[in-house]
C-alpha cells in the first residue's frame, strides 16, 4: 500500500457531516476533523459549500482560516498567526507539526534536529525523536533516524494538499524542467556526434599513417 493512502477514507465520516453543518457546527466539525487521527488532508473538507460559507462569517471565519492552515500551512504560520487563530489543543498541535514534517521533507531529504527544533519549539532531541519516530508509525512520513549525526534521513512522504495556485507554478516548474532536460540532451547528443566525428576522422588519419 502507498504511504497515506489510507487517508481520505479517514477524511469521508467529516464531508459526510459537513453536508448538513453550518454556522456553529460547521466550526466544531472543523476542530474535530483536524483534531482527529489519521486525518491529515482536508482540501475536500475545504470545498464543501457548507464549510466555504464559513469564510463569510464574522463570527466563524477563523475557523476557515483554521482549516486552511492544516491544509496548506505549517507550524511556523500558525506561530505568526495564533492570535487570529482558534486555540489549538495538544492533539492539533501534534498533527500540525507533523505535517510541518511532510512540507520540510517534501523539500530536503536531510533534515538535521537543530533546526528542526527550533522551527517546531522543541527543547529536547528525545522529544523530536519521538514526534518523527510518530510521523513514521502514523506513514506521513519514511526515514531514517541518524542519532549520530543528529538529522533524519528522508525516504517518502505522504503527498500534502495543493494550495489553489500551486498546480499551476508546479506545471510551469515541469514544463521548465522538461525544456532544459531537453535542451542538455540536445547539446549531448551534439556533442556526441561531433566525438564520433571526430574519432572517426582520427581512426583513418591513423590508418593513413601505418600504411
Amino acid at each position: 500500500m502507498d504511504l497515506g493512502a489510507n487517508f481520505t477514507s479517514k477524511l469521508e465520516p467529516f464531508l459526510l457531516m459537513s453536508k448538513s453543518a453550518k454556522g456553529a457546527a460547521a466550526a466544531k466539525l472543523i476542530q474535530d476533523a483536524t483534531s482527529a487521527p489519521g486525518v491529515f488532508v482536508f482540501a475536500q473538507l475545504l470545498d464543501q459549500p457548507t464549510i466555504q460559507e464559513l469564510a463569510n462569517s464574522e463570527q466563524h471565519a477563523s475557523y476557515f482560516s483554521l482549516l486552511q492552515l492544516f491544509a496548506y500551512k505549517t507550524y511556523s504560520e500558525y506561530r505568526q498567526y495564533k492570535d487570529s487563530l482558534p486555540a489549538l489543543n495538544q492533539a492539533q498541535l501534534t498533527k500540525l507539526k507533523h505535517l510541518t514534517l511532510v512540507s520540510l521533507a517534501m523539500e530536503k531529504r536531510t533534515l538535521l534536529y537543530t533546526p528542526l527544533m527550533e522551527l517546531l519549539q522543541i527543547s529536547s532531541i528525545r522529544e523530536l525523536e519521538d514526534l518523527i519516530i510518530d510521523a513514521i508509525y502514523l506513514e506521513v512520513i519514511r526515514g531514517k533516524l541518524d542519532q549520530k549525526e543528529q538529522q533524519l534521513k528522508v525516504e517518502y512522504t505522504m503527498g500534502r494538499d495543493l494550495e489553489p495556485g500551486k498546480v499551476e507554478n508546479i506545471l510551469v516548474a515541469l514544463q521548465h524542467w522538461a525544456s532544459t532536460t531537453s535542451s542538455v540532451i540536445s547539446t549531448l547528443d551534439e556533442k556526441l556526434g561531433q566525438l564520433a566525428t571526430q574519432a572517426a576522422a582520427d581512426t583513418a588519419s591513423s590508418r593513413k599513417k601505418q600504411q
